[in-house]
């Protein structure tokens, strides 16, 4: 699999930490030149200074994939430096926790700029682009919330759930033209998000899952890239949920 990779294009979008930069790494290791996407220059910085210590090629490119004008540029700079893509990772994301009565508008609409209509914007200026080259695989990061509620998520579930129906919906329309669209829905993973998380919490969250703990960054990354692979040839409009069986209780 790591072999079709070389001389390819891979485009992450929230590469700067967690899922995203485990994916941008992983694609590099597999041979692949990276473009790093995120708002957060230092830390996406620091994602592309780990790919040159591993021999890897990559740049990044500065975004915000609530901003039409700015993914356009993103894509158009993935295509003027590396003249194609050949894949990318839709996994830019935030997050606010807020009852449904408490919550603000203006809170709402920012969880869906970000995860709902920045997922459909990328994967517009994406798809425009391997249109012109034949094809291409693509990869939105959902979230197990996609499909269980969560007290104090209702905006996050609704952004998420969202992103599967695009997903399919997307992977229907351009299926024929040589594009495979999927998603990945993570469950409860090491990320910045949990290191504020206190020690007894976190112990009941590892508890709740029957693998006995909670996922690593690079399991997703590692699912990503076989959906993106020749492997998964077949495999289309699929939501591959990777949660240690949490949600299978």
């Amino acid at each position: 699999m790591i072999g079709q990779f070389h001389g390819k294009v891979a485009l992450v979008t929230g590469a700067s930490s967690g899922i995203g930069r485990a994916t941008a790494i992983a694609f590099a290791r597999a041979g692949a030149k990276v473009v790093v996407a995120s708002r957060r220059i230092t830390n996406s910085e620091e994602t592309v200074h780990r790919i040159h210590e591993l021999g890897g090629e990559a740049i990044f490119v500065k975004t915000d994939v609530s901003n039409a004008a700015k993914v356009e540029v993103l894509v158009n700079k993935t295509i003027d430096y590396y003249d194609r893509l050949d894949y990318a990772c839709n996994n830019a994301g935030v997050i606010t926790s807020s009852l449904l009565t408490n919550m603000l508008e203006e809170d709402w609409n920012h969880i869906l700029d970000v995860n709902l209509k920045g997922t459909w914007l990328c994967l517009k200026y994406e798809i425009g682009a391997m249109l012109k080259q034949g094809g291409g695989a693509i990869v939105n990061v959902a979230s197990v919330a996609s499909v269980v509620g969560c007290t104090g998520l209702t905006s996050y579930c609704a952004s998420k759930g969202g992103i599967i129906a695009l997903t399919r919906a997307a992977a229907i329309e351009y299926a024929q033209s040589g594009i495979r669209i999927n998603a990945v829905s993570p469950g409860c993973v090491e990320t910045d998000i949990l290191a504020a998380v206190p020690k007894d919490k976190l112990a009941q969250l590892k508890a709740g899952h029957p693998i006995g703990r909670i996922g690593k960054s690079e399991e997703v990354a590692e699912a990503v890239l076989w959906l993106c692979s020749d492997a998964a040839s077949f495999v289309i409009g699929h939501n591959m949920i990777i949660d240690g069986a949490y949600t299978a209780q």
